[in-house]
């Protein structure tokens, strides 16, 4: 097809103005008591962008209008611009096109680039930047090429247009891990987002990136971050994930995970695990267990997608807070974040409502992001099913329910909007960075959203441009200038590998407790290798007032094999006893050297083949069971009583016979587990092979406290031919039932 022909003529000007209306005049109902009236019988009907604006209900002030709609876009799942703000969109085009996930993962998924080019904040222009993709999962925009990964793989390529036309013609392998990921989708990484530390963050492994000499490079992290589908960061490069198969809204936000991971159980409560929706939810996965009377949804069950707003274009105390979307309850939660001595804390904007609610119900948020209009962007694959083909099984709860409400019959759609607050006009300004030089970037460090300093910090650091490292380090010195301009003209330097001693000593004592945080962080490399002189600086600051510099100074230093560095944690410990945060980082990383340990020692007492059989199984755990059953096997409750799915640490369960246990992760479990039901099944892994199921059950039963014989793939392989007709989960009843 010629390339002029892959333009989709879309003139939406007119329609988009009509679209574009202030949706919060629309109020929401309320009975006399001020309580919201419940839609209870929503038509699952297609509705027009503009009927769906009309759904969706904001706060007082709020409005939405459309950047983009169906024929433009089609079944998005990811966004990003790149320099002159350009927006990308990956397209999962053959996501669920009917109940069963048919052809899922035909190569036919495309990434689409549109643009705004008259700055009306509408997508005038789009093109098939990229074609014949495999679910595209993760995009990044470096300068004038893009990141890719695509579903089953770990590859990452960069795509470019050389000549033009808006077509990718050029296509290299940045980064090469020719390992087959044969997780369910649902499970597989997802983000891709250069930090503050310039770092390129994802979700689920325990990986993190980093971009050099035109490739890019993974390092190691002490734990892997868990999360799902969605990853975020504030202004200071703190990290958000969410944890949709364990109900978990958000997690591994009180620390990066490179030091290692904890969460507070009381990091939020109940409460805050309440969803409101203003539509009956009847295609929750969790069954009658997950709603209220009134039949909606009453807890978070598919958070994804979340941001923390960074821009400029709406109210000042929008800034720093979190929004996670619920595709499910067709909601989006604002949350505030509460910094108490460094302890991280979220609580609804809120009571009982959420920012974001429709009566739609296809209206399926399931990214977020700011845009370089200082706005906050939301996109709605707006479809009728939103959970994978492993939950949708014929005889489930969720089939059921989409084959009575025909949500199957709902494809093949999408739509982008944006927030806007009334008053306050978004920038217009058309970004033109990729052409800026480096001089005219480091002013941008400065800028009041956050999209231009983090791309101008990005630019100035793929290029590797020394030349304005004079500028960079008057900018972190000048005490006039913004706190955040300051604190990207370190990590700049940090990225461009000219952070000397002589400013880090400098901004070591400095006023604001942000710059002496980010200071330490930025020194990191150098102190881990052993810099003496920043190790003695640093041992002179264990009285800072403030906790969160104190914090950091514990975590700078966990990894050096100095001496001194190590006896500064014991002294910051012992004069911080009260310092809940400090204290619980260095347990858990303490319990976990110690887990390590001894989970070595009894390996030795295996033979290789078994050990080697093990330490695969730990790989799948934590990166995919953990989710659930927790890191350490215990469960996962996090703000609440309720865990998802059973603990594993010493369980008879799993000591017990191990052919229930692998019938369980061939055909998934349902119901209740010695007398408690949870909240979700357990999915079946039977797509995998042999070694697959046998590795993974080898390490719990090795491992988490437990200790009984590894499973051969042969076992499996046994347990699988005798079982070849089955196709639905079992039940505890069941498997109890067959052994007698």
């Amino acid at each position: 097809m010629n390339r002029n022909k892959l333009w989709i003529s879309v003139i939406v000007g007119l329609s988009l103005l009509t679209y574009t209306c202030k949706i919060s005049r629309n109020a929401i109902k309320r009975d006399a008591e001020g309580k919201i009236v419940v839609n209870t019988a929503p038509s699952p009907a297609y509705l027009s962008p503009k009927e769906s604006l009309e759904s969706i209900h904001l706060p007082k002030g709020y409005h939405l209008e459309l950047v983009a709609a169906e024929p433009m876009i089609h079944e998005p799942v990811a966004m990003v611009w790149d320099g002159n703000g350009r927006l990308y969109v990956a397209e999962m085009n053959t996501y669920m096109q009917d109940a069963d996930g048919t052809g899922e993962m035909k190569p036919v998924c495309s990434v689409k680039r549109l643009e705004d080019t008259n700055g009306d904040g509408k997508m005038d222009k789009s093109v098939v930047f990229i074609s014949n993709m495999v679910l595209p999962r993760m995009i990044l925009s470096l300068d004038d090429r893009l990141l890719v990964n695509e579903t089953n793989s770990n590859h990452i390529y960069s795509y470019r247009d050389t000549n033009g036309d808006g077509v990718a013609d050029e296509k290299k392998m940045v980064f090469k891990n020719d390992a087959i990921n044969t997780s369910n989708l649902e499970h597989q990484k997802s983000g891709l987002i250069w930090n503050i530390d310039n770092k390129l963050y994802v979700t689920v492994e325990d990986k993190r990136y980093y971009y050099e000499d035109g490739m890019i490079k993974s390092e190691k992290l002490y734990d892997g971050p868990g999360g799902q589908w969605g990853l975020t960061n504030d202004n200071y490069g703190r990290l958000f994930f969410s944890q949709a198969g364990g109900e978990v809204p958000a997690v591994t936000f009180q620390q990066n995970p490179m030091y290692g991971r904890f969460d507070f159980k009381d990091q939020f409560n109940e409460d805050f695990q309440a969803v409101w929706p203003i539509i009956s939810t009847p295609d929750v996965q969790g069954g009658l267990g997950r709603l209220r009377a009134d039949s909606t949804l009453n807890h978070f069950t598919a958070s994804c997608g979340q941001s923390v707003f960074r821009g400029n274009s709406l109210p000042a105390d929008a800034i720093g807070d979190l929004f996670i979307c619920e595709p499910v309850g067709r909601l989006i939660r604002r949350a505030k974040v509460t910094n108490t001595e460094g302890k991280i804390t979220l609580k609804n904007a809120y009571e009982k409502e959420e920012f974001i609610a429709s009566t739609d119900m296809n209206f399926r948020p399931i990214n977020t992001a700011t845009g370089p209009d200082g706005c906050l962007y939301i996109l709605d694959m707006y479809r009728g099913i939103i959970q994978e083909g492993e939950w949708t099984k014929k005889g489930s709860f969720l089939r059921k329910k989409i084959e009575e409400k025909k949500l199957d019959k709902n494809i093949g759609r999408g739509r982008i909007y944006r927030v806007v607050y009334d008053g306050m006009k978004p920038d217009k300004t058309i970004p033109r960075t990729l052409e800026m030089s480096s001089q005219q970037l480091v002013s941008h460090l400065s800028h009041a959203n956050g999209w231009w300093r983090d791309n101008a910090q990005k630019l100035i650091v793929i290029r590797g441009d020394k030349t304005v490292v004079p500028e960079l380090k008057a900018l972190a010195l000048n005490t006039g200038t913004p706190q955040l301009g300051r604190i990207h003209a370190l990590w700049t330097l940090n990225g461009l590998k000219a952070l000397d001693n002589e400013t880090i000593l400098k901004v070591l004592n400095d006023k604001d407790p942000e710059i002496r945080k980010t200071t330490i962080w930025a020194a990191e490399e150098k102190v881990v290798k052993g810099d003496d002189q920043l190790i003695t600086a640093l041992g002179q600051m264990t009285g800072d007032p403030s906790a969160d510099v104190r914090f950091q100074l514990a975590l700078t230093l966990r990894f050096s094999s100095s001496e001194k560095a190590q006896d500064i944690i014991k002294g910051l410990l012992v004069k911080n006893p009260d310092n809940e945060v400090l204290a619980t980082s260095q347990k858990r990383y303490q319990g976990s050297l110690d887990a390590r340990a001894l989970s070595k020692k009894n390996a030795e007492l295996l033979s290789e083949a078994d050990k080697k059989l093990v330490y695969e199984g730990s790989l799948i755990f934590k990166q995919l069971c953990a989710t659930c059953h927790g890191a350490d096997g215990k469960g996962v409750a996090i703000g609440g009583k309720d865990m998802v799915a059973p603990a594993l640490a010493k369980s008879a369960n799993v000591t017990g016979d191990p052919e229930k246990l692998i019938k369980i992760l061939l055909h998934g479990l349902w119901g209740p587990v010695d007398g408690k039901t949870y909240p979700d099944m357990m999915p079946s892994l039977g797509a995998n092979d042999d070694n697959y199921i046998a590795s993974v059950i080898s390490y719990i039963r090795n491992d988490l406290g437990n200790k009984a014989p590894v499973v051969k793939p042969a076992d499996v392989k046994k347990v699988r031919q005798e079982n070849s007709k089955r196709n639905k989960p079992w039940t505890k009843k069941e498997l109890e039932a067959a052994k007698k």
